[in-house]
């Protein structure tokens, strides 16, 4: 059996991480699949380092069991939840994203976001991610055991990302790599301050870029790139801002990708003068089009079952279309895309 070696970059973006955790759940089910370094930003931060410590305890089974414990866990937290009796009623994403947008307690909190800092509540402040992020074992997660694991987070004082990897992955770089600014304080790591990883590298592509590493790049994309409607209402366009500032450090990130592979095929710089990269994207962007930033804050178990049999019907979509172009080509069109 000839196995096919990829790297992951995996976007965040709240509650939406549980697409990724169905695409990561299909990838497992095929063993020809080898997942040799994995870089991710906010849930995919949570969503690389559950793999991780998965995968280094019991291989595919392991990493399986312990992206389940994750979400199971994520819908759980209770800040800001909707009822689950109300979002199984509700059976159509796009009825439950628009129930939650006009829900009293997601206004209630949105609105404080935008008037009260998270450094007002002083004593009483909390993360609740915190609990979930230290119950991982660091021991695994930081083990120098395949796959890589890098985590992005962005410096609040220089406005450059770090990544953090091996054992500087602790429980603060995890939650630095989603912490957003207007709902939790910034996470202090040796002197320096750090908010979600997602302003400077959602996800970062150059730790994937080394060497020792297969020239393929599977993104897994949670934030749709392209929406054709003018968004209008006060929620649609905060939505359509955060999609943007979001996806505006990849997307820089694959032109810098397409420029290269431009000087290769036109021989202006020798091959092996820079390495040759195969890039593919795993998305649903129908699907995230019908959903909000309320969504994305409010993790129902409903909503993350519903992600994560997308992320599983679209990755193995991907592999039914593009297995073979693994170690090939790459199957995203970056030319058209800056075209």
């Amino acid at each position: 059996m000839a196995v096919k070696r990829i790297n992951l970059a995996l976007q965040g973006g709240g509650a939406h991480g549980a697409f990724t955790w169905g695409v990561l759940d299909r990838l497992l089910d095929d063993e020809e699949i080898e997942v040799a370094a994995i870089s991710g930003t906010s849930a995919g931060a949570l969503n690389g380092a559950a793999f991780k410590a998965g995968w280094v305890e019991n291989g595919r089974d392991g990493a399986r069991a312990n992206l389940n414990w994750l979400w199971g866990r994520m819908g759980a937290v209770q800040d800001m939840r909707m009822p689950a009796w109300m979002a199984g009623a509700l059976p159509m994403p796009a009825s439950v994203s628009a129930a939650l947008e006009q829900s009293w307690p997601f206004t209630i909190t949105d609105t404080l976001s935008r008037m009260v800092s998270p450094y007002a509540y002083g004593p009483f402040y909390s993360n609740p991610l915190r609990t979930v992020v230290e119950a991982f074992e660091y021991d695994k997660v930081c083990a120098e055991d395949a796959p890589l694991l890098c985590v992005g987070a962005t410096n609040v004082h220089s406005g450059k990302i770090r990544i953090f990897s091996g054992h500087d992955i602790s429980t603060d770089a995890l939650l630095a790599s989603a912490c957003l600014p207007t709902l939790f304080q910034a996470v202090e790591i040796d002197g320096a301050h750090y908010w979600d990883g997602g302003y400077t590298g959602n996800p970062a592509l150059f730790p994937l870029f080394d060497a020792d590493l297969p020239a393929d790049i599977l993104i897994v994309n949670i934030n749709p790139l392209e929406r054709a409607e003018v968004p209008r209402s006060p929620q649609d366009i905060q939505n359509r801002i955060n999609e943007i500032s979001f996806n505006s450090s990849l997307l820089r990130e694959l032109r810098a990708i397409s420029f290269a592979q431009r000087l290769l095929d036109t021989g202006r710089v020798p091959e092996g003068g820079l390495k040759r990269l195969y890039v593919h994207m795993v998305a649903d962007d129908a699907l995230m089009r019908d959903l909000s930033v309320a969504t994305k804050l409010v993790p129902t178990a409903f909503m993350l079952g519903k992600l994560r049999d997308a992320g599983r019907a679209a990755a193995g979509a991907f592999l039914d279309a593009h297995k073979d172009d693994i170690g090939t080509r790459g199957t995203t069109d970056l030319t058209a895309m800056f075209s």
